[in-house]
């Protein structure tokens, strides 16, 4: 059996996962990725977690795949401009780590990866082509298309995250304006959250929350939507308008009616995944409507290390 280490950089977190070939992770761990603190200290981070999961192990590692956010540059291992990287321009994330860690190193997009863990270890047994959306920090995409990653010209295709849905909207960390990123994506939606518990003082989420509004975060959000929390409900549902509206274009550009959801958010669960599905059919075009399939990725939160294992196990 060959194993290889899988790495999913977010924004607030690392994810590490010791991966079989078969897609099964033997050991996993997270560390912080102290992006505030610029690329030298997110590579520390990222060494010292490969480092740790590997400490005491006699399996021997093939190599490691890491799935980062921004545009990626395969042949030069470099990451672009990541939105939520305060500092980082470009960077040879690949070729810094395969010196220090002395393995070989496959660098590739954070949503890319989860899409390609999704076509090997989840729902790519049932479809061919499918749009994989990622839910966290950001919101990352990745295309599927006849079983093939869809990179386009420079490796930067799939930003779903970053479609307008309103020219003179709110201002994304990538400098344009409106992008769904800017709505649903964690931290903008927890600022969105405080500002707006100001005007539903009466929401249980504020209970939940111990009358600290620094405390609120997506999981207590779905918590509060359980108990019936009117404003809970509506906020979830918000958020999956948010996404069908970006999705539909997606989906009519590409002519790919699947749709897979993964990521932190998407726990928020049908609620969620029913806001998505309607909004898309209420404004995908005609001859699309009856091929709509909006799922939960089968990987869950496993889909990033996974498609980073990937990286290395397959050629896509």
């Amino acid at each position: 059996m060959k194993y290889v280490v899988g790495v999913d950089l977010g924004g607030t977190s690392i994810k590490i996962g010791l991966v079989n070939s078969e897609g099964k992770i033997h050991k996993k761990i997270s560390v912080p990725t102290n992006a505030e603190k610029g690329p030298k200290a997110v590579i520390k981070e990222i060494k010292k977690g490969v480092q740790l999961i590997l400490k005491g192990s006699k399996k021997k590692i093939e190599g490691v795949g890491i799935g980062a956010p921004g545009t990626i540059s395969l042949k030069k291992g470099t990451v672009e401009y990541p939105p939520n990287f305060p500092g980082w321009g470009r960077v040879h994330l690949g070729k810094i780590l395969q010196n220090q860690l002395d393995k070989k190193v496959f660098v590739e997009n954070d949503a890319n990866t989860a899409a390609i863990g999704e076509l090997i270890f989840g729902h790519g047994n049932k479809f061919n082509s499918f749009i994989m959306i990622t839910l966290g920090t950001g919101v990352g995409g990745g295309i599927i298309l006849n079983r093939k990653l869809y990179r386009g010209e420079s490796g930067g295709a799939g930003e779903i995250g970053h479609i307008s849905i309103d020219y003179n909207g709110k201002q994304c960390n990538c400098g344009s304006k409106g992008c769904i990123e800017a709505y649903v994506g964690n931290n903008y939606l927890i600022e969105d959250v405080k500002k707006e518990l100001m005007e539903n003082t009466e929401s249980v989420l504020i209970k939940l929350a111990d009358n600290d509004l620094s405390n609120i975060t997506p999981k207590l959000i779905h918590d509060a939507a359980l108990l019936n929390d009117e404003y809970a409900i509506n906020k979830i549902k918000e958020i999956g308008t948010v996404l069908g509206y970006g999705l539909t274009s997606a989906i009519n550009v590409l002519d790919i009616p699947t749709v897979v959801i993964g990521g932190g958010v998407a726990g928020f669960g049908k609620l969620l995944f029913d806001s998505v599905e309607n909004t898309i059919l209420e404004r995908v075009l005609t001859p699309l409507k009856s091929r709509i399939t909006v799922k939960h990725s089968k990987l869950k939160n496993e889909a990033g290390i996974k498609g980073a294992a990937a990286l290395v196990f397959y050629k896509y």
